[in-house]
C-alpha cells in the first residue's frame, strides 16, 4: 500500500505509540474515568485527557518538549473526545482535547470560558478487511452512508462494484465497526456523512456519540482497528495513523470536486486551505466535504481545550509556553506521524489567542 506523502517515519511512530501506551493507552483508559484516574499530581506533573485521534502526535510532543524542559512532565490519557470534554468541564484535568468542537450548550455548562486551540490536521479513513482484495477500494460519501445505515449488506453489491471495476469483490457480508465511546473521530465521520447524505442527517445526525443503525463497537481508534483486523468482511473508520501503523487497507474517497482522493498530508492540507481564510474567532470550524481540487473530504482540525481563567496559574503558564512551542517548533513532527501542519495564518491567530489565558 502506498503511504501518504510526508509519512516517512511510520516505524518510529508505531514504537512511540507503544512506548506511551503504558501511561495513556486508550485500552487501559476509560472514557468515563473517575477524576482520580486523571487527577492532577502534586509532583509537578500536568495531566490532560481526551481525543484518541491526535494521541500519537501529542505523545511525541510531550516527549520532545520534556527534552528542552526536563522539569516539566505532561501526561495525556487517550479516552475519547467525549471523555475529554467531560474532564475539562469537571476541572479534573489541566486541559482537554477533542476532534469535535464543544457545542454552545457544552460551553455554557462549563464553569468558565473555554478556549479551543487547533493543534494539527488529520483525516478519518475507511478501513476494511475484504478477503482476497488487495486493491485500494473507491468510495463515495453516499455509498459510505448507505453502508453505515445498513442498506448495503454485501461487498459485491452493485453500488460498490460499479465504483471498483476490475476488482473481484466477494459475496461476503459487510460487518460495520464503529466507535463504542464518545469520540471526535466519530464526530468527524458523521459530520461528513451528514453533509453528503440527507438520510443520514435526518436519521442519525452529528455528535461525538450517535445511535448507530448497524454494527459493533470498538473502544477508541485502537479498538476499531483491532476489530476490523480480526473480522473478515469488516469496514470501520479510524484516524489515518492508526490505519498506517496497523497496516490496514483503507480506501480512497470521492471529494466535492469529483476526484477520488487518498488521505495524505497534501490532501488534508488542501482541505484546510479554504477554512484557514474563514476561520471564526473561536476556532470552531468544520472542514469535512471541503471544496477545491486535491482535498481529502474527511479531514478535520483537532483541538486542545483550556480555561481562559484557570485555577492553577502555574500550570497555565507552563501550558501556554508548551502551546507556543507546539504551534511553532512542534509542527515539524506532523508529517512524520500522518498529520498535516497548521496553516501559518491559523498559527498566527492562535498565538494571539493564547494571550487570553490568565497566568
Amino acid at each position: 500500500m502506498k503511504q501518504p506523502s510526508g509519512v516517512t517515519n511510520i516505524a518510529s511512530a508505531v514504537a512511540l505509540v507503544a512506548t506511551f501506551a503504558c501511561g495513556g493507552s486508550e485500552r487501559s483508559a476509560q472514557e468515563g474515568a473517575t477524576p482520580a484516574s486523571v487527577a492532577r499530581s502534586s509532583s509537578g506533573q500536568i495531566n490532560g485527557a481526551g481525543a484518541t485521534f491526535p494521541y500519537p502526535i501529542y505523545s511525541k510532543w510531550f516527549e520532545e518538549y520534556r527534552k528542552v524542559h526536563p522539569d516539566v512532565q505532561i501526561n495525556y490519557q487517550s479516552i475519547g473526545s467525549g471523555g475529554g470534554i467531560r474532564q475539562i468541564t469537571n476541572q479534573t484535568v489541566a486541559f482537554g482535547a477533542t476532534d469535535g468542537p464543544m457545542t454552545d450548550e457544552q460551553l455554557k455548562a462549563a464553569p468558565g470560558p473555554i478556549l479551543h486551540l487547533p493543534t494539527v490536521l488529520g483525516a478519518d479513513v475507511p478501513v476494511y478487511n475484504v478477503p482476497g482484495v488487495a486493491a485500494d477500494l473507491k468510495f463515495t460519501g453516499p455509498l459510505l452512508a448507505d453502508i453505515f445505515l445498513g442498506k448495503i449488506k454485501k461487498w459485491n453489491d452493485p453500488a460498490i462494484a460499479r465504483l471498483n471495476a476490475g476488482v473481484s469483490l466477494p459475496n461476503t457480508e459487510i460487518a460495520v465497526v464503529h466507535r463504542a465511546d464518545g469520540s471526535g473521530t466519530t464526530y468527524i465521520w458523521v459530520d461528513y456523512l451528514s453533509k453528503v447524505s440527507p438520510e443520514w442527517k435526518s436519521k442519525v445526525g452529528v455528535s461525538t456519540s450517535v445511535n448507530w443503525p448497524v454494527g459493533v463497537g470498538g473502544k477508541g481508534n485502537e479498538g476499531v482497528s483491532g476489530v476490523v483486523q480480526q473480522t473478515p468482511g469488516a469496514i470501520g473508520y479510524v484516524e489515518l495513523i492508526y490505519a498506517l501503523q496497523n497496516k490496514i487497507a483503507f480506501g480512497v474517497v470521492q471529494n466535492k470536486a469529483g476526484e477520488f482522493v487518498k488521505a495524505s498530508e497534501a490532501s488534508v492540507t488542501a482541505a484546510a486551505a479554504a477554512a484557514a481564510e474563514q476561520m471564526p474567532d473561536d476556532f470552531r470550524v468544520s472542514i469535512t466535504d471541503a471544496a477545491g481540487p486535491g482535498a481529502y473530504p474527511i479531514s478535520s482540525f483537532t483541538w486542545m481545550l483550556f480555561y481562559e481563567d484557570p485555577k492553577d496559574k502555574r500550570e497555565a503558564k507552563i501550558l501556554v509556553d508548551f502551546m507556543k512551542w507546539a504551534l511553532t517548533d512542534g509542527q515539524k513532527f506532523a508529517g512524520q506521524l500522518g498529520y498535516a501542519p497548521l496553516p501559518e495564518s491559523v498559527v498566527r491567530r492562535e498565538l494571539t489567542a493564547l494571550e487570553r489565558i490568565k497566568t
